[in-house]
């Protein structure tokens, strides 16, 4: 199910799922980019893997000097151009964000939030790394999934995305202990705070890993 955000759940699909957000959910997407940009300074350009249709790109074209995003899915880049097209210091591309083709150290931030770690189903590995070989000297890498604390209210969404046929039929039997799995054959997983400590150990990076409004788990990578 590696294409199901480029195939199935893509621009006004993908909107609908935020539309749809219970206020303690709301809350907690707020509280994500309101985290992402404290670390954004005026002079920054930024990379955002995984934007989507632009729900978060707005916010961080209204802090940083550039914004670049870049997706898999064309339908909701094509969305995002038609939503921001009098930004000008907006670039939008179709990448992997494992493959992605930028130089070397050509951003001050790279944000990967709204656990694109685990929805994008490439390496973790690889898209951390990746990730880094892109951020300059003394930038800063942002990493986010969901905390524990946050399970009951991520399922209530799921849930409500499920009975709006965004996503497939949530099966209760194999959901469970951060995974969300349904029928039609999409798993949305989890990274931990401890997983994320493995991860960066295993690179050979440091990293500060922070619990936000009991909702997300952030791993920050400074270069």
């Amino acid at each position: 199910m590696s294409h199901y955000y480029s195939d199935s759940l893509s621009a006004e699909r993908l909107r609908r799922c935020y539309e749809i957000a219970p206020p303690r959910v709301v809350r907690y997407l707020e509280a994500e980019i309101e985290h992402v940009l404290t670390r954004i300074k005026p002079s920054d350009t930024v990379l955002e893997l995984g934007c989507g249709y632009g729900r978060v790109i707005g916010r961080l074209l209204g802090k940083a000097r550039k914004v670049v995003g870049i997706d898999t899915s064309r339908a909701s880049l094509d969305q995002a151009k038609k939503d921001l097209q009098h930004h000008s210091k907006l670039n939008l591309a179709q990448m992997n964000a494992v493959n992605l083709g930028f130089t070397d150290g050509c951003f001050d931030a790279v944000i990967c939030i709204q656990n694109g770690i685990s929805a994008f189903k490439v390496d973790q590995e690889d898209l951390i790394l990746e990730s880094l070989r892109v951020t300059q000297d003394g930038g800063t890498c942002l990493f986010s999934s969901y905390s524990d604390e946050f399970w009951e209210h991520r399922l209530e969404w799921f849930h409500l995305q499920a009975s709006e046929g965004l996503i497939g039929e949530i099966d209760l039997a194999r959901t469970g202990n951060g995974c969300i799995v349904c029928r039609d054959g999409f798993q949305a997983t989890t990274l931990r705070r401890e997983s994320f400590s493995e991860l960066v150990a295993k690179i050979g990076v440091t990293a500060t890993i922070t619990e936000v409004d009991e909702s997300s788990i952030f791993c920050e990578i400074r270069m």
